[in-house]
């Protein structure tokens, strides 16, 4: 790809993510922005109006008062008196508080998905399928959310859709079964990236975790070659709530990594931070959008500019 063309791709997918991340926005910009027409210097009750401002936005209490904090040390630094110049400030704070860490998977990865029902998993496998797949890879999915009854119906539309197979067995089937059948013919096709959809919950009485470190022992037992990884998808519309559901996973089957959903239809998107600062995993996916090109990359930079 020309370097022309890489830039307007670039501009695109921000756009893209500025137009997804406008409610966001608008809670945090539209606030600070009155917040600094109504104050004309940087005192404690300023402060205390803009604490109330990212928390509102669900950037958590425990980052806010870290964010808070390095505010004033800049302000400081800077001997910064005006606060119409604060948002700038603070747009730089969250980008420096938040690592990029691109996920780009040696042959053979496996990617096992997790996260409760309704956050959108199902879905953003079928992406991830997509987006790999334009990448050059050799991807498979499969289908072990065999408890939800559209679960395997919904990523077969998507594996249609990508151009990659899949592998599925019946509603009821054992996962840790797909998981078995879904390894042996990543090792047969020589896949590059085997991306496996779990349940979000169980209809009998079997721990879900349990269930979930069932799968990763078929894995680690029939493809010790193969690189595992394992993403929690968030829906960002739960904001803090999110967090604990990624705290209570993390601490159960090590989670890697995060991929985040739905943050077009909230003005929580400041949780993004939140998880990366309290929780100490990479966000390696965000959604901001319904079509496939609206699960990006995270880029710490791009999403500080969306929100500010």
């Amino acid at each position: 790809m020309s370097e022309v063309n890489e830039k307007k791709e670039k501009k695109g997918l921000f756009a893209r993510l500025k137009e997804g991340m406008s409610k966001t926005r608008e809670s945090i910009t539209h606030a600070i922005d009155t917040l600094a027409g109504v104050y004309k210097e940087l005192d404690d009750d300023f402060y205390d109006e803009l604490e109330m401002i990212l928390i509102s936005a669900d950037v958590g209490v425990a980052t806010t008062e870290k964010i808070i904090d390095k505010l004033k040390e800049e302000v400081r630094a800077r001997r910064e008196g005006n606060p119409e110049n604060v948002k700038g400030i603070l747009k730089e704070i969250v980008a420096d508080m938040m690592q990029a860490e691109p996920f780009n998977p040696q042959s053979p990865t496996v990617v096992l998905v997790v996260g409760v029902n309704g956050v959108g998993k199902t879905t953003t496998i079928g992406k991830l399928g997509c987006y790999y797949k334009e990448q050059g890879k050799n991807v498979i999915l499969a289908a072990a959310d065999t408890f939800r009854a559209a679960a395997t119906e919904q990523l077969t539309i998507w594996a249609q859709r990508a151009g990659v197979p899949i592998v599925a067995h019946g509603e009821g089937a054992d996962p840790a079964a797909v998981v078995f059948d879904a390894v042996a013919s990543a090792k047969a096709k020589k896949a590059d990236l085997l991306i496996i959809d779990t349940a979000g919950r169980l209809h009998n009485k079997t721990h879900l975790m349990e269930e979930l470190k069932k799968i990763r022992r078929v894995i680690d037992r029939d493809f010790p070659e193969a690189t595992v990884r394992v993403f929690m998808v968030l829906d960002g519309t739960t904001g803090q709530n999110g967090v604990s559901q990624a705290r209570v996973f993390r601490d159960a089957v090590d989670v890697d990594g995060i991929i985040l959903t739905k943050l077009d239809g909230t003005a929580k998107g400041g949780v993004v931070i939140s998880i990366q600062e309290e929780l100490k995993l990479p966000v390696y996916f965000i959604g901001v959008g319904e079509q496939k090109e609206d699960l990006q990359v995270f880029d710490p930079k791009d999403y500080a500019e969306a929100i500010f």
